[in-house]
């Protein structure tokens, strides 16, 4: 039996996004104008890397989304299987093409940084290798949907496939504490081991900042989608009449 709480309702968490959307997106364009400024124009130049270093603060924010927003659509997926929530049914859907996005941005900054630091565009290091299948689930989970014409059936089959890639998230957070990889090692969580990053607070600071508005923006993007969704599944509905009626 599904669980009724407020905002799991169709109609009252249409008009909570609607409310929330436009101020999240403004404060996605402030923290995105914000980090971008400090990346391009405040933090200097890495000492090896030189100015090749600047792809970084959107390359890494890119790969941790792209990590996040898998464990979120797999997550949702789960209480769509467990709980029957219709919404958390439609999170998992939406998140897949921004996930995919992200996954992709961060591989094409990844080749674009690896040309100058590594002489190739592509080496197939066990981060890169396993960034790579993260992009191929992502695009399995879309051909599922796509495939399955009845949404619920869709959504249960694909929140499956989802569960069973969760096991590759590990292996991309990982995958350079196992194996000797050309990729560098991360920076941000040494700051729990030595209680400072290994990157200077002037890196530091735009990356965070990036880090937060690409969040943001998944966060934006999430809701506009699942607005839209909800009007198409719902739209046998009278609340969607009136609201459609209303425009």
């Amino acid at each position: 039996m599904p669980i009724n709480y407020k905002y799991a309702a169709p109609k009252n968490f249409y008009a909570l996004a609607g409310t929330l959307t436009p101020w999240l997106a403004a404060a996605t364009v402030l923290l995105l104008a914000a980090g971008l400024y400090m990346a391009l124009f405040v933090a200097p130049p890495d000492y090896q890397q030189g100015e090749s270093v600047r792809i970084m603060y959107v390359h890494v924010p890119s790969a941790w989304m792209s990590m996040f927003v898998y464990v979120i659509m797999a997550g949702a997926g789960a209480i769509g299987l467990v709980w029957n929530i219709k919404l958390a049914e439609v999170l998992a859907a939406v998140s897949a093409p921004i996930g995919a996005s992200f996954t992709l941005l961060a591989l094409v900054t990844g080749s674009l940084w690896g040309k100058p630091m590594w002489g190739a565009w592509w080496a197939w290091d066990a981060r890169l290798t396993s960034e790579l299948i993260l992009l191929f689930l992502y695009i399995g989970f879309m051909a599922l949907q796509a495939a399955i014409d009845d949404p619920r059936r869709a959504a249960r089959a694909s929140a499956l496939l989802a569960l069973v890639g969760v096991v590759n998230i590990p292996v991309i957070h990982f995958s350079v504490q196992w194996w000797n990889t050309l990729h560098q090692p991360a920076s941000i969580s040494s700051i729990a081991k030595v209680g400072t990053p290994a990157i200077d607070p002037s890196m530091l600071w735009p990356l965070l900042i990036m880090a937060v508005a690409f969040k943001l923006y998944y966060v934006t993007v999430a809701l506009m989608r699942m607005r839209a969704e909800i009007l198409e599944r719902e739209r046998n509905t009278a609340w969607v009449a009136e609201v459609l009626s209303a425009r």
